[in-house]
């Protein structure tokens, strides 16, 4: 039974549906495709003029699921838990000046932030906290500071070793600085890498790819301005870098993110669009022998967007494309040389010219399915798969009619009785379960339900989106 709980739990997560739906390409004033709007929170009401990076914690407690914005004058905390109605619990202000430069990463329940600000070194925040907010917004302070450097441009973390390796420091040549985070409120700096120079991003994983030379070793992977960095970094004291890796046209090598297996590394190059003229481009590089990286192949996409922050969740890369929003990726064939976009969502409707607005980063990792958007212009976006498509009632044997409804519903069969209907919330809560027999239409009450989006499950087999008004 103990098993079978957050299974369930999870399988009624999945019919959390949109506020706003994405019908006929919009989700109201937004492009769409595959992805509904859960709920946005604006800049106003973090008290900020500008929006960079985020990331999510899940409380391991309670699965609550949280958002952690970075803006321009500190860090919000929004509890997303219910997506269409997200809580905005407070910020933790700048350790020094604002920048448009912050980054978060999180490891053992406390967030570490760094910016771009001068002395601004890294802060570390208890995420637990947020567990007991009474009089939300509040002004946080921070639990713990490492000053071991002043400015950096990104912070990564390794949370199976508890190192955060701070990159595009004043150290080190702007290569990763090194810290010891175990203690998260004690961090000690461990020295760092400079051979490769300054690094832009990275990604740091106990190594269980193809290349059993480095099996169970601590692999660093840098997006280095010109180049991919990779380094052995299992024994701090001694770092060793393994290899780089190069690729025609290149302009500002900014951020990649591996593929599951390990034998594939994603990389964008953030100038190449405005300065050499491609359209999004994404250069896939096979890193199936570390000690010699190629690159596998190039995607262009059909807009001109500037490419910025992507990640690999499964077989889909989630990749924020500046003033085109969130764009999704099926790369279950990267090894054929395909890739194939399947869903977006436009944060920024007016244009996808190459300009630096719109979507910074995406956090596509909650176990619930909702994605975390955040957008330079306009705030926090919470995005979800609605996981039915927007013909489904046409294409199915079952249809739903009126939808919007307001009283009544008539739920119609083409072939198969209709056996049992269940109704659930946006938070997954079951509403409604219904019993019938053998007829091949139904009429349901539903005058006692908010209006919001629902979802219809029939015959335990067939689900349908229903909207109240």
């Amino acid at each position: 039974m103990k098993k079978i709980l957050p299974v369930l739990a999870l399988f009624l997560a999945t019919f959390s549906f949109a506020q706003t739906p994405c019908v006929n390409g919009m989700a109201g004033q937004y492009p769409c495709s595959g992805l509904d709007l859960l709920s946005r929170i604006s800049l106003g009401t973090f008290g900020s003029d500008r929006g960079n990076d985020s990331w999510g914690w899940t409380d391991p407690l309670d699965g609550k699921e949280y958002a952690l914005m970075g803006l321009g004058n500190g860090t919000a905390f929004v509890d997303i838990t219910d997506p269409v109605n997200p809580v905005y619990l407070g910020k933790l202000p700048t350790h020094t000046d604002p920048s448009s430069w912050r980054d978060i990463k999180v490891y053992n329940d406390h967030a570490f932030i760094v910016s771009e600000a001068g002395g601004h070194g890294m802060q570390v925040f208890d995420l637990t906290r947020l567990r007991s907010v009474s009089n939300a917004p509040e002004t946080f302070t921070e639990d713990a500071h490492y000053n071991g450097f002043g400015n950096a441009h990104n912070i990564v973390i390794n949370e199976e070793t508890g190192y955060a390796y701070a990159v595009g420091t004043g150290s080190f040549n702007g290569g990763p600085h090194f810290v010891n985070i175990q203690d998260p409120i004690n961090p000690v700096g461990e020295g760092g890498f400079s051979n490769d120079y300054y690094c832009h991003d990275a990604q740091v994983v106990i190594y269980d790819g193809p290349d059993s030379d480095y099996t169970g070793r601590e692999i660093f992977f840098g997006s280095n301005e010109d180049r991919i960095s990779i380094v052995d970094v299992t024994d701090k004291n001694n770092p060793i870098g393994i290899s780089n890796g190069f690729y025609g046209s290149v302009d500002y090598t900014h951020q990649g993110w591996l593929t599951e297996d390990k034998r594939y590394f994603i990389i964008g190059d953030e100038l190449d669009e405005a300065n050499s003229g491609f359209n999004t481009r994404t250069i896939i590089f096979d890193v199936t022998d570390l000690d010699n990286p190629v690159v596998h192949f190039e995607y262009e996409a059909t807009v001109a967007a500037i490419d910025h922050n992507g990640y690999v969740k499964g077989n889909e890369f989630y990749l924020a494309s500046y003033r085109a929003g969130l764009r999704v990726f099926d790369i279950s064939d990267v090894e054929g040389e395909n890739m194939v976009e399947t869903k977006f969502f436009d944060t920024y409707p007016s244009s996808n010219s190459a300009r630096f607005d719109g979507a910074w980063s995406v956090y596509p990792f909650f176990a619930s399915g909702n994605i975390v958007i955040s957008d330079i212009n306009s705030g926090l976006f919470i995005v979800r798969d609605p996981l039915l498509g927007v013909n489904e009632n046409t294409i199915s044997n079952f249809a739903i009619t009126p939808n919007p409804a307001t009283d009544v519903v008539e739920v119609f069969s083409k072939v198969d009785p209709i056996s049992t209907i269940e109704i659930f919330n946006v938070l997954g809560q079951k509403v409604m379960a219904l019993n019938f027999g053998d007829s091949l239409s139904e009429k349901i009450n539903i005058s006692n339900l908010q209006s919001g989006m629902y979802v219809m499950k029939i015959n335990s087999t067939t689900t349908k989106r229903l909207l109240i008004d």
